[in-house]
């Protein structure tokens, strides 16, 4: 069997800054479809991008990587409930067809609600999206502007099809009870993102952000081995201003290949665009000196914090170069 990649997609500069709300690693999920008789609807929420396996079929027929409904012999259309990982203000929806040529839908609608306490039934359904046409095999984005919270969406397709991957863009909304309360601000489900990195060969520092422990060395960030001076870095984006108050670097499952050292540098800014944090963060000052890594190990840092108000932004240097699974950034939020 012949599997066939995606080709690269690079997501537009102004999108870069936002967190997909549907990502299931932050717990998104498809609630209920009309129909998935051909590939299950859960799938066009997985984070890696589609692929296309030649000759491969199920007992529904060719196997496809995303979700495909029936051919419909009826009036009416298509649709799948998403509750998103977590509520957030929406600025963009990724309706991607890639590999889906002939079984496309000719178009799609989205509405969306807030039910935090996930009761659909009294939902106020408003409609974001118009219905829109469709193409074969390509990423179809569209921008919205909103200020409104949402926690589910509907995507309609009309009148049946397949979609390969669906994205929601936005801005996560961190509800906070209570001003004491202990966050992992630079966590994926609170908003944090890259920015920025000198390598990412094995594995990208996304992973650095990601939900619970690393499975494997491949869940984490991994830079290739160092042959000239320096050092390997990454540049993240806190989902929320903070005072941290406690630091963890996690290198689960790198054991021959954890770096030397890390240190953390970390500012507060307003208003910059990514590309100018890049080199101003060699000037940032240091939340965290270099540090000493052992192999598998959770690292914890709590005295050895330095003092900053608030922080918007950090830059993890990897003292040379290596592994590392997780990075978390406890602390509490400060508008």
């Amino acid at each position: 069997m012949a599997t066939l990649l995606a080709p690269n997609f690079e997501l537009p500069a102004h999108l870069q800054r936002y967190t997909n709300l549907a990502d299931p690693r932050i717990g998104a999920k498809v609630l209920e479809c009309s129909d998935d008789f051909f590939a299950e609807a859960s799938r066009m929420l997985q984070f890696d991008a589609p692929v296309f396996v030649e000759d491969k079929f199920d007992d529904h027929g060719k196997w496809m990587d995303g979700w495909e409904t029936r051919r419909k012999r009826h009036s009416g259309y298509d649709w799948a409930i998403i509750e998103l990982g977590v509520a957030g203000k929406i600025s963009a929806f990724d309706i991607d067809t890639t590999f889906f040529t002939g079984n496309y839908p000719a178009s799609a609608a989205i509405e969306a609600c807030y039910a935090p306490n996930g009761n659909l039934n009294d939902a106020l359904w408003h409609p974001i999206l118009a219905n829109s046409i469709l193409g074969p095999s390509q990423h179809h984005l569209f921008n919205m502007k909103s200020e409104d919270i949402f926690t589910h969406v509907r995507l309609n397709i009309f009148p049946d099809g397949g979609i390969a991957r669906f994205r929601v863009y936005g801005e996560v909304s961190i509800q906070i009870q209570d001003q004491t309360q202990t966050l992992d601000l630079l966590a994926l489900e609170n908003g944090g993102r890259v920015i920025a990195y000198s390598d990412a060969h094995f594995g990208h520092p996304r992973n650095l952000i990601n939900p619970g422990r690393g499975i494997n060395m491949g869940d984490g960030w991994e830079t290739k081995r160092r042959r000239t001076p320096g050092f390997d870095w990454c540049v993240l984006a806190l989902g929320k201003n903070g005072l941290i108050e406690k630091i963890e670097i996690d290198t689960a499952h790198f054991k021959g290949n954890y770096p030397a050292q890390v240190s953390i540098q970390a500012t507060y800014i307003e208003n910059a665009t990514d590309p100018q944090l890049i080199p101003q963060s060699m000037f940032w000052s240091y939340l965290l000196h270099p540090q000493d890594m052992q192999m598998d190990h959770i690292h914890l840092y709590i005295d050895e914090i330095l003092k900053h108000e608030k922080i918007s932004h950090i830059r993890v240097n990897m003292i040379p170069d290596g592994g590392i699974s997780r990075i978390r950034l406890w602390g509490k939020i400060i508008d």
